[in-house]
């Protein structure tokens, strides 16, 4: 072996240590809890795919079951689930439920949120308002009312809000969606979470359900770091492993 090689050997030798301890932090997240919320036209087992991933990789998970009466016994609901957790905690959102997220990501136990195709208001703003500088989503024209109660037809949920999926799963889907107080939908943050805390946003550029350049404006505002997936409103369905790396990332904050 001659000199240049030895040296270089060497050199290899001892940064092994160092390049299997950056390993070790990109495969070992600081954070081990996840709190999970849902949106409208769902329940809590829509995180199914993601949770499975997570618990391969030793993290707790929790998928808080959202009333989807106010925001703010929603809200409570995820506050339990936090206080319930045995250490700092990521807390993931879909959807409406970038609302909670927004609203009670303020609590100390929380490290960093990630946004799912989200609502992700500042604080006390009108997100109907909001939303209607954008071209308004095709998911829309197909809420059904009964009385104060809606949900997805059929069609809609299909088409619209699980464009991406096999039918017959998004005929399941459809069928264990949970109808939402009408009410719910015009009702305001208190807190901007996303002020104080790292931020994540998975975009989908198919989306039906919210318009794609309304979650990009949300998601730069906020500074998140973000991604872009071609997949429709359910993309924690249709793509589990990106938005499964997208909250290891969180995690390692």
């Amino acid at each position: 072996m001659n000199r240049r090689t030895l040296i270089e050997a060497v050199a290899a030798s001892a940064a092994l240590p160092l390049l299997n301890r950056v390993a070790a932090a990109q495969t070992s997240p600081k954070t081990k809890n996840v709190v999970f919320v849902h949106g409208l036209f769902a329940d809590g087992s829509c995180w199914s795919k993601v949770i499975a991933r997570l618990q391969q990789k030793g993290v707790n998970c929790t998928s808080v079951q959202n009333p989807l009466t106010s925001l703010h016994e929603a809200s409570e609901a995820a506050r339990r689930a936090i206080a319930a957790q045995p250490g700092p905690t990521v807390l993931v959102g879909h959807s409406f439920s970038g609302m909670i997220v927004t609203d009670v990501g303020v609590d100390p136990k929380v490290t960093a949120l990630v946004y799912v195709a989200a609502r992700a208001p500042d604080a006390g703003e009108d997100y109907t308002a909001l939303a209607k500088n954008y071209p308004t989503p095709p998911a829309t024209a197909g809420i059904v009312f009964n009385d104060d109660w809606g949900q997805f037809s059929e069609e809609a949920f299909l088409h619209d809000f699980a464009g991406d999926l096999p039918p017959e799963e998004a005929r399941v889907l459809y069928a264990v969606q949970q109808p939402f107080k009408k009410s719910l939908t015009t009702e305001k943050t208190t807190n901007a979470a996303w002020r104080t805390k790292p931020t994540f946003y998975a975009v989908s550029t198919q989306d039906r359900t919210i318009n794609p350049d309304l979650e990009r404006f949300m998601a730069k505002r906020m500074g998140a770091k973000t991604i872009e997936i071609e997949a429709s409103h359910l993309a924690l369905i249709s793509h589990p492993d990106a938005i499964t790396n997208l909250i290891l990332e969180a995690l390692a904050v």
